[in-house]
């Protein structure tokens, strides 16, 4: 340890913090900053307490603990413990404790004063995780308010010292130089049609050939690297195959990361949780795939999802360092040189893209009400803080005014995200924090059980598994039991998954829309799509634990089959009765539906027979609205007096359809088609709308009926072509001199007369052209078809008469 770089800059830095609370610390990877600058701080005058130093992953945080105490000649446990999620080595002798950033945060949460810490060290805050983050945010904050003898030190890999020392009051940044050793760079590429694993275990060959020592291969995610371990299945014998990701269990990420003790070549495939932190010995080749795996908050959708993108340029640099952390070295690189310059400069703070719901409950409890109002480098989005307090509202975990409830301080205690945590409560209050405490174990570790969807088996199977990971996650569920309040020996069988899954994410649960299984609705409105193949796919309904893939059509990674009579019993306040009156164009009438609704999802429709009058009266008039004033039963009177308005110059039709919510509603009470309405109805409806005064004007100007000097009274057709129309018997026009005419203007009537039979025999807008003319020639042919009627050669000095010669003679008395 005596040559570690970062020893040059120590008596600097413990300057700086004699002189002041706060100090930046830049140093390289490999400059042993993670395992030097804890334990010189122990003999300072002003640090009698314990040192904690952040991790941001148990992996980093044990290996930083076990090497800290082996470089001391201890056992682990004693003046140097860790304390992590699943696994804790500390006792009352332990001085230095190398935490993950959750744990802090839960701890600082339960004592803002840090009471018996003399100081705190954020590793790798370049990393810019959530917790990480959040953990310097309430340090500060604790900092300036109740512990002012409290030092905090930022350590960071990469030169952004300057924008932690002003969030940290311009605090003194101390820079190591590190140890500089030769790194070949070489870009091999790959073809853009080639298997990531293809291309990775073609290009470890070829490293494994072309140079010396142990070789660092770095992939996106398990898969891959398990795929890449298949396809490396014949190396020679002299090369050991490791594989190097957070679901291992402790024994097999030891083994990655000790030397080989027969001196084997190690070949370690690991995700980026490699890329810092860690020192792997033996390491003098890396081959990089310049790919990474994170996780995506999609805020749309509700869910957190894994994202296999382009690794940084922060990323690649850190990961070909490790080739030269200890000796020379080479890098391989998946990536023609050139493209290096468009990969982003660096991983965007967890804070712009994950799901605030933790930070803003902590927050709360910790008496600020807008987590923007403590420092941060990048404060967190006002859209995700406000999507994150509407989440906790459903909840029940923040009332509304954002202040924590009862429920809400019991979730911020539980040492899991808010949605697990109110999971494993509620499922307690039922009796039910044993299996619901399983459940949450499995939705928190990666691995455990395989990696079946349906979350039954992968059950059973971890309950089997003896890996030291798998009793260790049984140890957790154990202790998150009794959290929930769920006594030893409780049968863990009494219920089944599905509860404290449906608890969880209520916006998830699914229902089957095809035969087949493929296609899922879910009540948060959101689309799932299933293997038809797998069993899950038989089941009506599912509640869905995790899905991955794009919000609108996400598949399904864990779920378990549930029934409708368990999600009316959990979710029974939340089943919304919905009755709609939809209108049917076609019929003119109206079909009610009764329907029970979980969110989007319907769980049962049926005819309503009870159906709201007015609800129905309102499709009604919305029909006519949105079809149209022709969908209604218009009498012929009423068609009649429409056309006599519009003919006198009134704007009926804009009338109508302006004031429809006014004159149309009280016809339509108590009726479910609209041709109920009786025809009389309408016609005086539109009478009403008219008015009084205006209705004397279409009298006038369009009177409804021409009276004959016969004294036969018929009805006036304002529609017809070519205008204002009259058919009637020509007898009945006999004395008539001059042509009818109606209107201010005198517009001509058109005469259609007919004959005694009714039969059309002339059309004119000219009587007395008519009779002037063509008569002679029409009364000629009467005279022979009619002969007992008068046809009198001079019409318009003839009296009028609709009788026949002799009925007229008795008329006036002669014979």
């Amino acid at each position: 340890m005596t040559d570690l770089p970062i020893l040059a800059v120590l008596p600097d830095l413990l300057a700086a913090l004699v002189q002041g609370s706060n100090a930046v610390l830049v140093a390289p990877p490999g400059a042993g900053k993670t395992t030097a600058v804890a334990p010189a701080l122990l003999d300072q005058p002003w640090c009698s307490g314990e040192v904690l130093v952040l991790s941001p992953r148990r992996l980093a945080a044990r290996a930083a603990a076990e090497r800290m105490a082996a470089l001391a000649g201890q056992a682990i446990g004693g003046t140097y413990g860790y304390a992590t999620r699943m696994d804790s080595r500390r006792s009352a002798a332990t001085r230095v404790t190398v935490v993950t950033e959750g744990i802090f945060v839960a701890r600082i949460q339960a004592d803002p004063e840090l009471g018996g810490v003399s100081a705190v060290l954020f590793d790798e805050v370049h990393e810019r995780s959530l917790d990480g983050d959040f953990g310097l945010a309430m340090a500060l904050d604790a900092q300036g308010s109740l512990r002012p003898d409290l030092r905090l030190v930022a350590m960071s890999a990469t030169l952004d010292g300057a924008r932690f020392a002003a969030l940290m009051g311009d605090a003194p940044v101390i820079e190591s130089e590190g140890r500089s050793y030769p790194l070949d760079l070489r870009h091999i590429g790959r073809s853009a049609d080639a298997r990531i694993e293809d291309a990775m275990a073609s290009a470890i060959r070829r490293a494994l050939g072309e140079a010396e020592g142990g070789l660092l291969a770095f992939l996106p995610g398990v898969a891959e690297i398990e795929r890449t371990a298949e396809r490396l299945a014949n190396l020679p014998e002299d090369i050991v195959v490791h594989e190097l990701h957070g679901s291992l269990d402790p024994a097999a990420q030891r083994a990655a990361i000790r030397p080989e003790p027969d001196g084997r070549r190690k070949l370690v495939l690991a995700t980026s949780i490699a890329e810092t932190s860690l020192t792997l010995d033996g390491i003098r080749i890396v081959v990089d795939s310049g790919l990474a795996r994170r996780p995506r908050y999609d805020r749309a959708a509700g869910m957190t999802r894994l994202v296999t993108e382009r690794a940084s340029q922060a990323a690649v640099t850190q990961r070909a360092g490790r080739a030269a952390r200890l000796g020379p070295g080479v890098a391989y690189r998946l990536w023609e040189e050139a493209a290096t310059g468009g990969l982003p400069r660096f991983d965007p703070p967890e804070i712009l893209e994950a799901d605030l719901s933790g930070l803003v409950l902590a927050a709360a409890l910790w008496g600020v009400g807008d987590p923007r109002d403590l420092a941060w480098l990048d404060p967190p989005p006002p859209a995700a803080v406000a999507e994150a307090r509407e989440r906790l509202a459903v909840l029940d975990a923040v009332d509304a005014d954002g202040r924590p409830t009862g429920h809400g301080r019991r979730i911020a205690a539980m040492p899991m995200p808010p949605r697990l945590a109110h999971m494993l409560l509620r499922a307690g209050d039922l009796g039910q924090g044993r299996i619901a405490a399983e459940v949450a174990v499995l939705l928190s570790e990666r691995g455990l059980g395989g990696g079946d969807a349906d979350i039954e088996t992968r059950l059973r199977r971890w309950r089997a598994e003896r890996g030291t990971k798998a009793v260790a996650a049984r140890k957790l569920a154990e202790r998150w039991a009794r959290l929930a309040g769920a006594g030893q020996g409780a049968d863990a069988d009494a219920e089944g998954v599905e509860v404290p899954i449906a608890l969880a994410f209520p916006d998830r649960i699914a229902r089957r829309r095809d035969a087949g299984g493929e296609h899922w609705a879910s009540v948060g409105g959101r689309g799932f799509r299933l293997d038809p193949a797998t069993a899950l796919a038989r089941a009506e309904w599912l509640a869905v634990a995790n899905t991955q893939g794009a919000a609108s059509g996400a598949r399904i990674l864990a779920a378990a089959p549930i029934d409708l009579t368990t999600i009316e019993r959990l979710f029974g306040n939340r089943i919304e009765i919905r009755r709609t009156a939809d209108f049917d164009p076609a019929t003119g009438g109206v079909t009610t539906l009764r329907e029970r609704r979980l969110g989007a999802l319907r769980l049962a429709s049926g005819p309503d027979a009870h159906a709201d009058p007015a609800a129905v009266a309102a499709a009604l008039l919305e029909g006519v609205r949105t079809h149209g004033l022709a969908l209604l039963p218009w009498s012929t009177g009423a068609q009649a007096l429409r056309a006599r308005a519009t003919y006198a110059g009134v704007p009926l039709a804009a009338m109508l359809a302006d004031g429809l919510d006014d004159w149309l509603p009280p016809l339509l009470e108590g009726r479910r088609r609209l041709d109920a309405i009786p025809p009389g109805m309408l016609t005086e409806a539109i009478r009403g709308v008219i008015g009084w005064d205006m209705m004397r004007q279409v009298d006038r100007l369009a009177p409804a009926d021409f009276t004959s000097p016969a004294g036969s009274t018929h009805a006036i057709d304002y529609a017809a072509e070519g205008g204002p129309r009259v058919e009637l018997r020509v007898q009945a026009l006999f004395g008539l001199a001059e042509h009818p005419c109606i209107g201010s203007d005198r517009m001509p009537l058109v005469l259609s007369l007919t004959s005694p039979a009714g039969r059309p025999i002339q059309t004119t807008r000219d009587l007395p052209g008519f009779w002037a003319g063509s008569w002679t020639a029409v009364a000629k042919e009467m005279r022979g078809r009619y002969p007992r009627h008068p046809w009198p050669d001079d019409p318009a000095a003839a009296s009028a008469t609709l009788r026949t010669k002799k009925a007229d003679a008795r008329a006036s008395g002669t014979r």
